[in-house]
């Protein structure tokens, strides 16, 4: 590449980078080490192909400034707990705003086939929920407790096992991004047909209202974080995929740290989920009002701070840029 095509390509990037460091003040360690990722490599490249070239000299210089904020923010390392979920997070659900879509859609789509499945053909619900499972519900609904299964076990063990087993699957719908969206898309693709099928399944037997005041009481948690999981795995696989301008293993890493962030910032969600549907979800004698009341109050929620906050702050930064 001519040097010339190198400064076209990049000086925008540059000068932004520039930015951060002028206002180091109002970025956090996260945004700091990003962009000095992104110096670095192209300072790499710089000092392989024009080594004599004022570029380079200016590239090291904006490196060294970003490396001494990002050392000097170092101390800040106790306040990060606070700014990752703050800050970190909205701003990487902002920059992984088309996945989140994608991933919605896939699930949404997929549902929709499991309940035109389930009410067209009396096997499927077997099918894909297993004739132990559905056996046992028949027996809960012809008993007049439908969802009897939510009060099989003890509420702790029953809160550990659903706990772990839900960052299970999102760090299966993640990882599963590197086999590019193809990956993460299939497992989205086999929950949404679980959750239609499982929804239409009561419907079919006259207990939907009932069914939905208990499976969405945690599920409005539960299943927009394995919604959420899938833009991680898409994340991941557009890495490499998709590496735009960048190296492709350079775009894969900054993909997977995407991924990884919003998993991580997806425990607390999770937690909470396993804890309403181990504590909560069993009073089925709870009125409805209070049911449904958990239910938007939780949807209110995850829109909020997955959609709404990360839209609010990448508007504050412009404003302040």
């Amino acid at each position: 590449m001519k040097e010339i095509s190198f400064i076209r390509q990049n000086i925008e990037k540059w000068k932004s980078l520039e930015k951060i460091v002028d206002e180091a003040a109002i970025h956090n360690p996260g945004e700091l080490a990003d962009a000095y990722t992104e110096i670095t490599t192209d300072l790499s490249f710089s000092r392989a192909h024009y080594s004599k070239s004022r570029i380079t000299t200016y590239l090291n210089n904006l490196a060294s400034a970003l490396h001494n904020q990002l050392y000097k923010n170092k101390k800040e390392k106790y306040s990060r707990i606070i700014t990752f979920w703050t800050q970190e997070i909205p701003d990487v659900m902002y920059h992984s705003r088309r996945e989140l879509l994608y991933s919605f859609l896939v699930f949404i789509i997929s549902a929709a086939i499991g309940v035109v499945s389930a009410m067209n053909d009396d096997s499927f619900v077997r099918l894909i929920l297993g004739n132990g499972y559905v056996d046992m519900t028949l027996d809960n609904i012809e008993n007049g407790d439908p969802m009897g299964v939510y009060g099989a076990s003890s509420e702790l063990p029953m809160f550990i096992r659903i706990v772990f087993n839900n960052i299970g699957v999102s760090f299966k719908v993640f990882v599963m991004g590197i086999f590019t969206g193809f990956g993460a898309g299939f497992i989205l693709f086999y929950n949404g047909v679980m959750i239609g099928a499982f929804q239409a399944f009561f419907f079919q037997h006259h207990v939907g209202f009932e069914s939905v005041l208990a499976i969405w009481l945690h599920g409005t948690f539960e299943i927009s974080a394995i919604i959420i999981a899938g833009a991680a795995g898409f994340a991941l696989g557009n890495g490499w995929l998709f590496p735009g301008t960048y190296s492709r293993g350079y775009a894969f890493k900054q993909g997977a740290k995407r991924g990884l962030k919003i998993i991580i910032g997806l425990i607390p969600v999770f937690i909470t989920a396993g804890f309403i549907e181990s504590y909560l979800t069993r009073h089925t004698e709870y009125p409805a009002f209070v049911r449904l009341s958990i239910i938007l109050l939780s949807l209110i929620c995850v829109i909020y701070y997955y959609i709404i906050l990360p839209q609010l702050k990448h508007n504050e930064t412009n404003i302040k840029n």
